[in-house]
């Protein structure tokens, strides 16, 4: 009896699914293929699933490969990060991949007795400008711009703990700073055009509350957002679902409405008012100050190396990122097709102060898919002094890709506000995995500069990389991407400067022994 009513139920409610699918007037395939078609919907809601775990190769699949979220998850849980039986990659006929080239010997090599594998960067950060609070960052590979809004409090918490475990600046992102922001990593503070956390009542960019969260939080340096890979040239959008009475308080903005950011700055116009820009804040704070952008015109980095060239006024550390899209939702014309790709874009940026010889004067930040030693190594040969990681850290922290970041439905806590899906995600051991990972990065990039012979990723030449053309014609890097005699490299006191911080020995291995 139980049995024959559940048949039932069952038909009489499959019934009144194929009586509504045939008089609705919304879809045409289910009104002509009743209950049927509902079929194609599942299917696809649940396609990308579908492809991430059945269909695709380990290599097939983007933003970042089977291949590289399991060594982003082995190396953040310190569990093995090897691959046998050779590579996925068809590495005889991969148009555009990237080959380093290890040398048999070498005279200086970088010490392996540091088993945090701290890097510091090669520059000191505001040295050359000669601002008070300069400082030599103790790692060349750091938390890119991450806002408390568009990730969760156990996120921001998570990675921050992280940061501060690994010695790595953390970036605010453009929300201000928040409490899950002081969990003990020092800041890098970014200002993005709503000027959140330093905006009066009418949204203008405020002195006085930029000096208070600055004087409030291990601020380190700032850094002036003229625009982000994920969608350059457009502001950016907090849904309302995810303003909170906390986000708003932080970010000075009305709860529960959409938050948007405007395209462009209003506390300056042109290039000469920004550098006047910079200049106040610096001497106000005392801090480092840079900027980071998308390369799109390059009037714009054109000028901005004409007027440092005087070395009157200038940014202290310049952050390109590419224009493959970042953490930030983005329309799919801005992800996909504005501004250039991170290695054109930063070869761009950086072969106009070079042709100057600025170089030496500014720390170049890379920012776009460089959380993995390969892109790393390559951004390091352009003239990258230190690289930001975003997605990668999301992923160590449990991000799985389900690209749901601007819904508010992360199924794993990172990138939302829902309370029942944040609580998913536990701060204090994914800290340890942020960590972990991170120190894993820095000990990959540490062998692979041993293997090229070289002390320092920053000593690491276009020259020791080439570029796939073809099955059968392999390019250097410099030939690629354009490069004269001599740029990507440091200069000689800051070559000898960065040896010596390496505490360079004459054998490297990886059981921990030096002679």
């Amino acid at each position: 009896m139980k049995l024959s009513r559940a048949v039932g139920g069952a038909a009489l409610a499959l019934g009144a699914v194929a009586a509504r699918d045939l008089v609705q007037k919304k879809h045409a395939l289910q009104r002509n293929f009743p209950v049927i078609g509902h079929a194609r919907y599942l299917l696809e809601k649940v396609g990308p699933e579908l492809r991430q775990y059945i269909v695709t190769s380990n290599e097939e699949e983007r933003p970042f490969s089977r291949d590289q979220r399991t060594w982003i998850y082995a190396s953040s849980k310190e569990q093995n990060s090897y691959f046998g039986f050779g590579t996925d990659v068809d590495v005889e006929h991969t148009q555009g991949h990237a080959y380093i080239k290890q040398r048999t010997f070498a005279d200086q090599l970088p010490s392996d007795q540091d088993h945090d594998w701290t890097l510091p960067s090669a520059k000191v950060l505001g040295g050359p400008r000669g601002r008070a609070r300069a400082f030599r960052p103790g790692s060349v590979v750091n938390v890119s711009a991450m806002s408390f809004g568009s990730l969760s409090p156990n996120a921001i918490t998570a990675i921050n703990k992280g940061a501060a475990a690994a010695g790595c600046l953390h970036n605010t992102g453009e929300g201000a700073i928040s409490p899950y922001h002081r969990n003990g990593a020092d800041l890098t503070l970014q200002i993005g055009t709503a000027y959140f956390g330093c905006r009066d009542e009418h949204g203008a960019f405020s002195l006085p509350g930029l000096k208070e969260m600055v004087a409030s939080a291990p601020v380190r340096a700032i850094e002036i957002k003229l625009s982000q890979g994920a969608k350059p040239g457009l502001g950016g959008l907090l849904p309302a679902a995810k303003v909170t009475a906390e986000i708003a308080e932080i970010r000075g903005i009305p709860e529960g409405r959409d938050c948007a950011s405007p395209s462009r700055h209003t506390a300056f116009h042109d290039v000469d008012s920004m550098l006047d820009f910079v200049e106040m804040i610096a001497a106000e704070t005392g801090l480092p100050v840079g900027i980071k952008s998308a390369v799109g015109a390059m009037d714009f980095w054109e000028e901005l190396a004409r007027l440092m060239l005087p070395r009157e006024r200038g940014v202290d550390f310049i952050t390109v990122d590419g224009g493959e899209g970042g953490t930030g939702a983005a329309p799919l014309i801005f992800a996909d097709s504005v501004s250039v790709p991170y290695r054109m874009g930063f070869s761009r940026v950086y072969g106009t102060f070079a042709e100057l010889g600025l170089t030496d004067d500014i720390t170049f930040i890379g920012s776009a898919k460089l959380g993995f030693p390969d892109n790393a190594v390559v951004a390091f040969a352009l003239g990258a002094d230190m690289v930001n990681v975003a997605r990668e850290v999301m992923l160590s922290i449990g991000c799985i890709q389900a690209q749901k970041c601007h819904t508010d439905h992360c199924p794993t806590g990172v990138a939302t506000q829902n309370p029942w899906l944040v609580r998913g995600l536990d701060p204090v051991s994914k800290a340890e995995r942020c960590a972990v990972y991170l120190r894993t990065l820095r000990k990959e990039l540490t062998r692979v500069s041993a293997a090229v012979g070289v002390a320092h990723p920053g000593l690491i030449r276009t020259a020791d990389v080439d570029i796939f053309n073809g099955d059968y014609d392999a390019r250097s890097l410099a030939s690629v991407y354009g490069y004269k005699e001599g740029w990507g490299e440091l200069g000689p006191e800051l070559r000898e400067q960065v040896r010596r911080l390496m505490h360079t020995a004459d054998h490297f291995d990886e059981q921990g022994r030096t002679s």
